[in-house]
This record gives structure tokens, C-alpha cells and sequence, in this order.
């Protein structure tokens, strides 16, 4: 069996190489546009035993359509898990026509060779809770409406568009999964939980540190990677196909998050955080939670931990890296 993985690097690639490597024998193809960017010393945190020669590290451009064609034909893969693109809306706002087209473009690569080769292998496309753009009191399930308001947001709507398309046209197993945010000890330090643990072990150090955040009201669905990677893992493995929206079903606001923060070195967020609502995103919704009934019904699949069991791992590992 064979499992190729794209954006292989992110923290979702390292949580689906830990599933694939615990759960199945396949040898395993981890896509990256550059193989330096590939920790191996994250995989060995979760498991020092894993048969690594299982896994094969591939540097491939997926806006180059010849390359992209030439690897699906020779690998000719099982599944696919479609991990590609910026994570970072931030990323978005930097570049945003050159970040829409690596997250179009290479699915659409992806996906034309796949049918050029006639390999219709089981298919997972990471969508993301951005695409909503607004607020819903009840949750966000797979039939809320898309109102779409940054150019990441649209990237992935297009991209989530065309898989429920492809799906339908050529009866393929495709599941697009609306991933609700996620951490874990592996996140990139510009994302918002990862900078405030960074921030307080700068204080804890007694550097002087005053943190701008947009708004302490903001409140978001964050779940674990690695139960997300579970879910994913399992849709796709077991022949689902469609929408499925993949949260915990419960929000926390920022001002929660940072106060279990800075309470672990005794100090009040509140001295060290100043609020400016002129970074506030044009748009931004205030509170974002999901609706994940369908999946929990189709495979029994809800998150294990909650946020705050999470920042421990995150805080431990930050521990541990500083020596």
C-alpha cells in the first residue's frame, strides 16, 4: 500500500505519519517543497521505534504539472492526503494572489494527473472553517452557508468546491474535511497559542515583553492536531466520501487561553497585554464554533483533548526544546 501526503512537514503531516506508521504498513511518500524543512526529530519525540525506512521524502514543486504528473504516474498511491498549502491567513494578506495560486494550482495538478492516470484512490482535501466567514450560534455543519471574506478563505473554498465536483462527476471517494482550528506542540511560532507561550517563558526569564493582541473577546473551536489528523485518518481509510466538518463543537475565547497561560508562571495576563482593535481584521468574527454531529454519527470520531490540555502539551514541549 502506498499513502502520499502533501505538505508533509506542517504539524498535520507529522500527526498522520505517526497514525500510518502505528496503524498500517504502507510505505509513505511525504511531499515538501523543500526536504530540509522535514524534522525527523518530531516523529521521534511521539515514537523513538517508528521504521523510518517506510518513509520516503519527495521535494516536488505542485506547480510544476509535468513533475506532478510523472509522480502519481510512477507512484501510482493508495490515498492521498492533501495537507498542501499556507496554514497562515497572515501569509495571505502578505501575498495574496501568489498564496491563492499555490493552494488552486496544486490541487488542480493533483487532481488532473490523478484522472489523466485514471487513479481514483481515495482522496482527503484539508477545507478550513475560514471559508464561513461569519458567526453562528448553533455551530457551523457541513450545509452552513460559505461567505467567504479573505483570500485565503477563498483559496480554500474554491479548492473544497471543486473536490465536492470531482466527487460527484466521477463517483471518487473524496472527502473535504472542514478543519476547525487546531494545535499542538508542533506549531509554527507565529500562530497566536504558540507566540503567547513563547512570550511567557520570555517573561518568565524576566524579559520585558508587552504582547498587541486585536481583541481578548475573539473565540475559536481549538481542538488537538493529532485527534484531528485521527479523524481525518479514519474518513478516508474507510471509503467516506463528501463534507465533513471536524471541530470539538466548543469555543474558547483568546482571553481564556492567555489567562490559563500566564497563570502557569503566576502573573496576570492582563499586565503584559495590550489590546488594540486597529489590528482587528476587517470581517473577523468574533466567536467561531462547530457543528460536528455528522461525523461523530458516521464514525463514532470526537476530539480527546480539550484547548487547555493542549497548551500543556505545547508549554512542555517549548520546556523541553529551551533545554
Amino acid at each position: 500500500m502506498k499513502i502520499v501526503i502533501t505538505g508533509a512537514s506542517g504539524q498535520d503531516g507529522i500527526f498522520l505519519i505517526d497514525k500510518i506508521l502505528r496503524n498500517t504498513q504502507a510505505e509513505i511518500y511525504c511531499c515538501t517543497r523543500n526536504k530540509n524543512n522535514f524534522d525527523f526529530e518530531k516523529l521521534k519525540y511521539l515514537d523513538s521505534d517508528y521504521d523510518i525506512a517506510r518513509i520516503k521524502l519527495i521535494e516536488i514543486n505542485f506547480q510544476e504539472y509535468e513533475k506532478v504528473y510523472k509522480f502519481f504516474s510512477d507512484v501510482r498511491p493508495d490515498f492521498i492526503f492533501n495537507m498542501m498549502g499556507p496554514s497562515s491567513v497572515n501569509k495571505f494578506i502578505e501575498d495574496p494572489e501568489k498564496m491563492k495560486n499555490i493552494t488552486i494550482n496544486g490541487f488542480n495538478n493533483i487532481t488532473k494527473s490523478l484522472i489523466s492516470t485514471k487513479n481514483f484512490c481515495n482522496f482527503y482535501q484539508a477545507s478550513s472553517s475560514e471559508m464561513y466567514g461569519y458567526e453562528s450560534k448553533k455551530g457551523f455543519d457541513e450545509f452552513s452557508e460559505f461567505k467567504p471574506n479573505t483570500s485565503y478563505a477563498e483559496a480554500k473554498h474554491y479548492v473544497h468546491m471543486k473536490s465536492i465536483q470531482l466527487e460527484e462527476k466521477y463517483e471518487w471517494n473524496i472527502v473535504s474535511g472542514i478543519m476547525f482550528n487546531h494545535e499542538s506542540e508542533f506549531r509554527d511560532s507565529n500562530f497566536l497559542i504558540m507566540k503567547l507561550i513563547n512570550n511567557v517563558l520570555e517573561i518568565k526569564e524576566n524579559k520585558k515583553i508587552k504582547i498587541d493582541l486585536p481583541s481578548l473577546n475573539i473565540a475559536r473551536d481549538w481542538s488537538y492536531a493529532k485527534d484531528i489528523c485521527d479523524g481525518v485518518f479514519e474518513l478516508t481509510v474507510n471509503n467516506f466520501s463528501g463534507s465533513y466538518v471536524i471541530g470539538s463543537g466548543v469555543s474558547t475565547s483568546i482571553k481564556d487561553i492567555a489567562s490559563y497561560i500566564f497563570n502557569k508562571i503566576n502573573l496576570d495576563y492582563e499586565e503584559f497585554i495590550n489590546v488594540d482593535i486597529n489590528k482587528l481584521r476587517g470581517g473577523e468574527p468574533m466567536n467561531v464554533v462547530s457543528n460536528p454531529e455528522k461525523i461523530k454519527s458516521d464514525i463514532g470520531w470526537e476530539t480527546k483533548l480539550s484547548i487547555f490540555e493542549v497548551v500543556e502539551k505545547m508549554y512542555d514541549y517549548k520546556l523541553l526544546k529551551k533545554g
